[in-house]
């Protein structure tokens, strides 16, 4: 009966449903005072993201990697490894610190185990392939072979289960054997097909398979019970999915830096006809698997359309059509899209503000002028950031506070405006955190 409401419903409608549903959780809180201070909290984030005039104060976020851990002392090696150390220290930070967001760490202290059965190649992790100290890396290369457009075009899940996982992780190479399931329409014509699973090779990467997928159970079951702890205690978390721009999606993971610039050049039609295909595929990755509770905000992290990458009419042309396309595929479904613009985008705020639904996506800015963003974007968008990294790391409370409440007088009034870091952090100099936070909570009415 829900799904045939919310089937009826508007996008409009989906989407009041959802922070109505954000705002009042309907769940058992740890006290009064954590019930009331989640509400402020929610209702504050809801009317800096919805542009509904000025908040009781602007909202602040942090939006953290491995600084819960580094803060009490902890590598990024010792909470993909124990994830109860992980769970506390997340716990710790976030009660100390009062952000009006939850911190969470399922981005940060991933399962370094489940990896390391998949021998999974695309990404080094702390303590395998980079430092105990330091964060992930993904590996750039062509997973992707310049001639397989075709193969991802005409079947995305079939190309990413018998190419890109069988190359991307060495455990999965067994994969490369199976055959589509196609076989198995015709179900007295299957014996070929069901035969591929038996084959030494695949069964090999089915049982590595299994090995990851419980490892990640026994992460999930300590590191899931906690986001519930936390917003019983008062700490909204307003996304539970990420999708990804379909340029990036080729761009980062499949073809890399260079095959994808290449191909902007050699074969432009063959990467732009994927960037169309893959659009609909990243909003139902995020759409097939909510429902009508699920948290408003869906994390996109953009990378290759910074300024720095290409030219405004090359962004125009190979990497904002698609992600509009993203964009207004999750907003017909009640999300806000909130867009990760790492690196500088002052080049691109025009076309944002022009081709943007007024009041459906935030955008947390790195690098990019953010009173130039509030001129731009103020009144179509929320914005979110930008307090720098190197700020944060070298310098001291008072500046960072400085630094904090000038932000806050530039771009907070009129409000759609959070506070936040400029770009993931990993260190901060003791207290400057802190003070960022308190500049905010400083700005009340």
């Amino acid at each position: 009966m829900v799904d045939k409401v919310w089937s009826q419903l508007s996008p409009d409608e989906r989407l009041r449903r959802r922070f109505a549903a954000f705002v009042e959780p309907g769940l058992e809180f740890s006290s009064p005072e954590a019930a009331a201070e989640y509400k402020a909290r929610a209702t504050r984030l809801k009317n800096a993201l919805l542009l509904e005039g000025e908040p009781d104060r602007v909202p602040v976020s942090v939006l953290a990697g491995y600084y819960p851990a580094t803060r009490k002392g902890l590598t990024p090696y010792d909470v993909t490894q124990d994830y109860g150390k992980a769970a506390q220290a997340w716990l710790e930070c976030n009660r100390d610190l009062q952000a009006d967001t939850m911190i969470a760490p399922v981005f940060a202290a991933i399962p370094g185990r489940a990896y390391e059965a998949l021998d999974v190649k695309i990404l080094s992790w702390p303590g395998h392939g980079v430092a105990k100290e330091a964060s992930f890396q993904y590996n750039e290369k062509e997973w992707m072979a310049p001639d397989e457009y075709d193969l991802l075009i005409d079947d995305p899940t079939d190309y990413l289960l018998h190419y890109y996982l069988p190359r991307v992780a060495a455990g999965l190479s067994g994969f490369a054997k199976l055959a589509s399931p196609l076989d198995m329409v015709e179900i007295v014509g299957g014996p070929p097909w069901m035969m591929r699973w038996a084959d030494p090779d695949v069964q090999a990467s089915l049982q590595k398979l299994t090995a990851a997928g419980q490892e990640c159970a026994a992460w999930g079951g300590v590191i899931y019970p906690l986001l519930g702890r936390l917003v019983a205690e008062g700490f909204p978390g307003p996304f539970a999915h990420m999708s990804l721009a379909p340029f990036d999606f080729i761009g980062d993971t499949l073809r890399g830096t260079r095959g994808v610039i290449m191909d902007m050049f050699r074969q432009p039609d063959a990467l732009l006809e994927a960037c169309d295909r893959i659009a609909p595929l990243v909003v139902k990755w995020v759409t097939r698997r909510s429902n009508p509770f699920t948290p408003p905000l869906v994390f996109i992290p953009l990378h290759k359309g910074a300024d720095s990458f290409m030219s405004v009419e090359q962004f125009q042309k190979f990497y904002w059509p698609s992600l509009l396309k993203v964009i207004e595929g999750l907003s017909a479904d009640g999300f806000v899209p909130y867009l990760f613009a790492e690196g500088a985008y002052g080049t691109r705020l025009e076309t944002l503000a022009a081709d943007l639904p007024k009041g459906k996506t935030v955008w947390q800015f790195d690098h990019t002028d953010m009173r130039k963003a509030k001129e731009y974007l103020g009144g179509v968008a929320c914005i979110q950031g930008n307090v720098p990294l190197p700020l944060l790391q070298l310098g001291t409370a008072d500046e960072v506070k400085a630094y904090s409440r000038d932000l806050i007088d530039a771009v907070g009034p009129g409000g759609g405006f959070i506070l936040d870091v400029g770009a993931v952090v990993d260190d901060a100099k003791p207290g400057n955190v802190e003070a960022m936070i308190q500049a905010a909570k400083e700005s009340a009415k």
